[in-house]
């Protein structure tokens, strides 16, 4: 700002005077004229408005009567920082900021230049002093800018990270207050369901650019999650409509989707899709298509303790016969005992599967009509 003005302090005086006067003018203009300000007069954003003014003109009478051109700003454009920064949480738009100072810069000077005219001031002087005034105002509005922009930027990461921590504490199953506290933070409108998804951390961005924008991520460790594997919840409706939009997002990617569940069951969702995921299916896999496969995979050292007790009573036989017997077994219980389609599953004779199931009976007995038998049988060898 290399303007320098020098304004006699009786003129400065003069103005000073009508310091009030001004800030008042310019307030209710900026009111008037700048939508997102109306009706703050008589609020406290009009008084924190009016004392912004204020300072700021005082700053600039003082610079005004000042002989050199590098005089301090400092308490009035760390007030205009703050300004912005008030201005952003206050959810006003950067726009709506240079406006105000726009029309507050217009408003100040016509009542400032009719006071310092009155005051004596000559063309030429008035000349400098109107430089003076608007480069000021440009320095404070940037100052303000930069107010509002890092406003934004510092607000975006606290909320960011308040998702994140949103997240984590719905996938560990917090408790129910700790959550509702946590989404209040974050400010995050609680949906109708959510569906975890469980992809490789490489398909994130593929998948939140087609995904809910409120899909939530936690970034810290998630217990039980293997490495190189990121979680997603994604808010649904609960719906099967809603259920095929989040699977048509995820086509091409390698994601396991979970069940949906209510917001605050989250966690069960994404337990069921780590369970899923440790089948080791390959593409995108809904975790209802393979409800058995979960229930049978459940707990693997019992299911392998009870194949080895069914089939105990086959372990006298040779490998190859066993082995025989074991698929012939199996398919005949889930065949219900339908010869022809066994033959077919087994490709062997129908009069082959005749011999073996009279072999299986010899070995069984009755064991083989017993609903608890076939029950045990059926699930140790699906």
């Amino acid at each position: 700002m290399p303007t320098v003005v020098g304004l006699d302090p009786a003129v400065a005086e003069a103005l000073r005077a009508r310091l009030a006067e001004v800030a008042d003018s310019a307030v209710v203009s900026i009111i008037e004229e700048v939508p997102s300000y109306a009706g703050a007069w008589s609020g406290r954003m009009g008084e924190v408005i009016r004392n912004a003014v204020q300072l700021a003109l005082g700053g600039f009478l003082t610079l005004a009567t000042r002989q050199d051109a590098d005089a301090p700003k400092a308490p009035a454009i760390e007030g205009a920082y703050q300004l912005g920064r008030g201005e952003a949480r206050n959810g006003r738009t950067v726009e709506a900021l240079l406006a105000a100072y726009r029309i507050g810069a217009r408003a100040s000077w016509r009542d400032m230049a009719d006071a310092a005219v009155e005051a004596g001031v000559d063309a030429s002087q008035l000349a400098r002093f109107a430089e003076l005034v608007f480069a000021y105002i440009d320095e404070l509005s940037a100052a303000s800018v930069a107010g509002h922009t890092d406003e934004l930027e510092s607000s975006g990461r606290v909320r960011q990270r308040n998702l994140e921590r949103l997240a984590r504490a719905l996938l560990t199953g917090a408790p129910a207050d700790a959550i509702n506290a946590a989404a209040q933070r974050a400010g995050w409108e609680p949906p109708g369901a959510l569906t975890a998804v469980i992809l490789p951390e490489s398909q994130v961005s593929h998948a939140f650019t087609a995904l809910d924008p409120g899909t939530l991520q936690p970034t810290d460790d998630v217990p039980g999650l293997p490495e190189g594997l990121a979680s997603l919840l994604v808010p649904t409706t609960g719906s099967a409509t809603s259920r095929r939009t989040v699977l048509r997002a995820l086509r091409g990617t390698d994601a396991v989707v979970g069940p949906s569940t209510t917001w605050l069951d989250a966690s069960g969702s994404h337990r069921r899709a780590l369970r899923c995921a440790a089948l080791g299916l390959e593409g995108l896999v809904d975790s209802d298509d393979h409800l058995a496969a979960l229930v049978l995979g459940a707990d693997s050292e019992a299911r392998a303790d009870l194949r080895a007790r069914v089939l105990a009573p086959l372990a006298d036989l040779r490998p190859s016969t066993a082995e025989k017997l074991t698929d012939t077994l199996r398919s005949w219980l889930l065949h219900h005992g339908r010869r022809d389609a066994v033959a077919e599953e087994l490709f062997v004779h129908a009069q082959t599967v005749r011999y073996r199931v009279g072999q299986l009976r010899e070995v069984y007995g009755d064991r083989l009509e017993d609903p608890a038998f076939v029950l045990d049988a059926t699930l140790a060898l699906a």
